[in-house]
């Protein structure tokens, strides 16, 4: 399921305290080797915070697309058994440093944290939800298809110029070409 474009309204609600402005362009950087080894030392850390209640952590997003320009914040997703059971793991990643900052329970059960010491996204989900999927085929498709990975980098050069009141408005300029490889890589 794609995410809906969000107004200020949506995004402030989805916040925990307010949503940070930013009021400017996007800063892309060209993509670092180190990026794969912040997320091993994230999925580590992670995985000895909650043991088996991790049922699913991978890098995704565009740090985990070797040559894919990209916001320099490490996107990790993360399934637990229910993400709206917060008692059952929110404590225990906010002991080990990570911050709650955007609780979205009726999109996708979704939750995401940042890091202690590392610029991350913790996108938190429940099994079944639309985005595993969606994260594996984007990620994948990119990775093998270098004519996609141009695609989508020209579309992020082209929004990132702009300037944009929220990140999540960048974000969500880029979900019709999101949508479009998705669905390449779903009819490959």
């Amino acid at each position: 399921m794609t995410r809906q474009q969000f107004g200020e309204k949506e995004i402030q609600a989805a916040w925990v305290g307010e949503a940070p402005k930013l009021g400017t362009t996007i800063t892309l950087a060209e993509y670092d080797p180190e990026w794969p080894r912040l997320y091993e030392r994230e999925e580590q850390r992670i995985r000895s915070v909650l043991g088996e209640r991790v049922l699913v952590l991978e890098h995704v997003g565009s740090t985990s697309v070797p040559g894919l320009a990209a916001k320099p914040i490490v996107d990790i997703l993360l399934e637990v058994p229910d993400s709206d059971d917060e008692d059952a793991y929110v404590p225990d990643l906010e002991a080990a440093g990570y911050r709650l900052v955007i609780r979205e329970p009726d999109w996708e059960k979704h939750r995401l944290f940042k890091g202690p010491d590392t610029n991350i996204n913790l996108h938190v989900h429940s099994p079944g939800n639309g985005q595993t999927e969606r994260y594996r085929l984007f990620r994948d498709r990119l990775r093998s298809h270098p004519e996609e990975l141009a695609l989508y980098l020209a579309k992020k050069r082209e929004l990132a110029a702009q300037v944009w009141e929220y990140v999540q408005n960048y974000a969500d300029a880029k979900n019709d070409v999101i949508d479009e490889i998705i669905e390449r890589a779903r009819n490959a």
